[in-house]
């Protein structure tokens, strides 16, 4: 099987293309924009700007691939409220163009969201939830699903929430090297305590869009970690397992921050479709540290 991953110098787009390949079934064709941050042994890399159509269709037409992974977004939520048109072209243009490649050429697509598309007003989220973003990422991302849901190409969306892990370069942060990184330099950081979530390890992920892939999975699909908790919960975990002071950090509330884009408050996932349609199976949060700690 050939499988095209957009975005492949992100978090995720690094998991995954180190996964891949290792499946001796799979071709992979690693893209990005800039020239690969990993080096790859096997398969083949193409710099890709998924918000260029007439590239999108040239790499697609030329490298043939049976499934596209687009993991390819800005998904830096005030980034998103404060450049509208920005975050427009890199998040549903792109999937404008995703489509037309796969329509052309016949090719599976398998697209990244998130669980920004929903309120926050609910505990626990599947993938009937209905949707209602409070910010304007949220609303991109929501306009992505619907083109792909309206189209007629073969497809399937997975939703994550709130992913964490190690790149390559360290160049990218998330919830969990924040508050270690701080907490180790001494800072006191205030951590929100009325926000609720199932993080998710990158690797989990990953393999969840590995066998989304392989199987050439239809429809919609949460795939996140099983545990859910609040944010100040994550930082107090995230501290215990690496054994750094506490007492650096101070639970606050959401209101107390000024942000440019609202965030909604609970947005944990239930997974069991995953699990029972895909074979997904996710680690604890604590086993998702303990891999995170053997990278570093």
């Amino acid at each position: 099987m050939r499988i095209l991953v957009t975005g492949s110098n992100g978090l995720l787009g690094q998991k995954l293309t180190e996964r891949l390949q290792k499946d001796q079934s799979v071709h992979l064709i690693a893209t990005a924009k800039r020239d690969s941050a990993l080096n790859i042994q096997r398969g083949e890399f193409q710099r890709l700007d998924t918000t260029d159509g007439t590239a999108v269709n040239d790499v697609v037409t030329r490298t043939r691939p049976d499934v596209i992974i687009n993991t390819a977004a800005t998904t830096q939520v005030d980034q998103c409220e404060l450049d509208h048109e920005g975050c427009w072209k890199n998040n549903v243009t792109s999937v404008e163009n995703l489509i037309d490649a796969c329509t052309r050429n016949n090719v599976h697509l398998i697209h990244l969201s998130t669980d920004f598309i929903f309120d926050g007003t609910r505990e626990l989220l599947d993938e009937n939830a209905a949707p209602g973003p409070v910010n304007f990422y949220g609303e991109s991302k929501l306009a992505a699903e619907n083109l792909i849901i309206k189209s007629k190409i073969s497809w399937c969306i997975v939703r994550t929430v709130l992913v964490f892990g190690v790149t390559s370069d360290l160049s990218r942060s998330n919830i969990v090297l924040w508050v270690k990184n701080s907490l180790e330099q001494g800072k006191n950081i205030q951590v929100v305590n009325d926000q609720w979530r199932t993080p998710t390890l990158a690797e989990d992920l990953a393999a969840g869009c590995h066998l989304a892939a392989i199987k050439k999975a239809q429809g919609i699909y949460h795939i996140s970690g099983k545990d859910y908790m609040s944010v100040y919960e994550i930082a107090v975990r995230t501290a215990d397992f690496f054994h750094l002071d506490k007492s650096l950090m101070k639970d606050t509330q959401s209101a107390k921050f000024i942000q440019p884009a609202r965030r909604p408050m609970k947005t944990g996932f239930i997974i069991d479709k995953a699990k029972n349609v895909l074979g997904y199976e996710p680690h604890s949060f604590e086993e998702g540290l303990a891999i995170v700690a053997s990278q570093l």
